[in-house]
């Protein structure tokens, strides 16, 4: 397995530390920046990028945590057996102020693969580049990875309209702002992939943060307003998240208030930032509840 591999990896030392867990990934993989260019709203010049460890593990093993992400990029994960031609881009979490590239994105993409999902992992920007609108940055990247994502899909083996997004703390706050601001890129265009919709078909979103205001008793987030046009969501959360399960509470309710297909499932426990690790705890089953949520809206073939 994957994970038992790169534990062996991680133990050898630091070029086995910023290379453990499968990230960053093979040089065989595609990965390709998502601008042409320097991307919009640079806030300068960066350090270099790197692996900020910590002392923090789940489920018994560390992971990456990124930081000083200036040139996102995508990287694609396709599946090795039966291709659904259904695609998910992935939004690692961190705070907008780095990326768990391992533990909530290449992990997660070998779980889609095995369930015949195509996989696009979204590198974004980091440090300070959301939540929308404070940056628009994170949210930028958001925009233009479905774009160019789309405007591949024939050559990937993906349907350009089953093409959902999945994201997780922060990164599950990103899927959701991409789910309802969508209409009007917060850029100037660039070139044909800026034509095509940027609008996500399906939403899961995993113990999200910045969805309801704690210092507001738990007001929805207004720069987020779900209408009847926002996809069909996955909400997941524990009740003792620290992050408060009201994230995912009050925008189920904002969901089904907008008339918007919406499934929600809320666990006593879990904590916070588990990606789909086994912690011994049943939310560590979720992944099983995504997958017939996928095939429930038609995202997938029937069992």
């Amino acid at each position: 397995m994957v994970i038992l591999a790169a534990a062996a990896i991680f133990s050898s030392g630091l070029f086995a530390q910023q290379q453990s867990y499968g990230w960053p990934p093979s040089p065989s993989r595609l990965t390709m920046p998502i601008w042409p260019g320097t991307p919009p709203d640079t806030l300068g010049k960066m350090p270099p990028e790197l692996n900020v460890p910590s002392s923090n593990r789940v489920a018994g093993l560390p992971y990456v945590r990124l930081t000083n992400v200036s040139v996102p990029t995508i990287t694609l994960y396709k599946p090795e057996g039966a291709n659904s031609g259904a695609g998910m881009l992935v939004f690692p979490g961190g705070a907008y102020r780095v990326v768990a590239m391992d533990l909530e994105g290449t992990e997660i993409c070998e779980w889609l693969n095995s369930i015949g999902v195509n996989c696009i992992l979204l590198k974004y920007r980091v440090p300070d580049t959301g939540p929308y609108p404070k940056s628009p940055a994170a949210l930028e990247d958001a925009q233009r990875a479905m774009g160019v994502v789309r405007e591949h899909a024939a050559e990937w083996g993906i349907d350009p309209n089953r093409i959902g997004v999945i994201g997780f703390s922060a990164g599950a706050h990103l899927a959701a702002a991409l789910s309802n601001i969508y209409e009007k890129r917060l850029y100037t265009p660039i070139d044909a992939a800026d034509s095509l919709s940027c609008r996500p078909d399906f939403a899961a979103v995993i113990y999200p943060g910045y969805l309801a205001l704690a210092d507001r008793h738990f007001a929805p987030n207004p720069d987020i307003n779900p209408t009847a046009k926002t996809p069909p969501t996955f909400l997941l959360q524990a009740e003792n998240d620290p992050v408060h399960v009201e994230n995912s509470i009050v925008y189920f309710l904002a969901l089904k208030k907008a008339h918007v297909p919406a499934e929600m499932h809320i666990y006593a426990q879990g904590g916070h930032g588990y990606g789909l690790r086994n912690t011994g705890l049943p939310i560590s089953h979720w992944p099983a509840l995504v997958d017939t949520w996928l095939h429930t809206i038609n995202v997938l073939p029937g069992h």
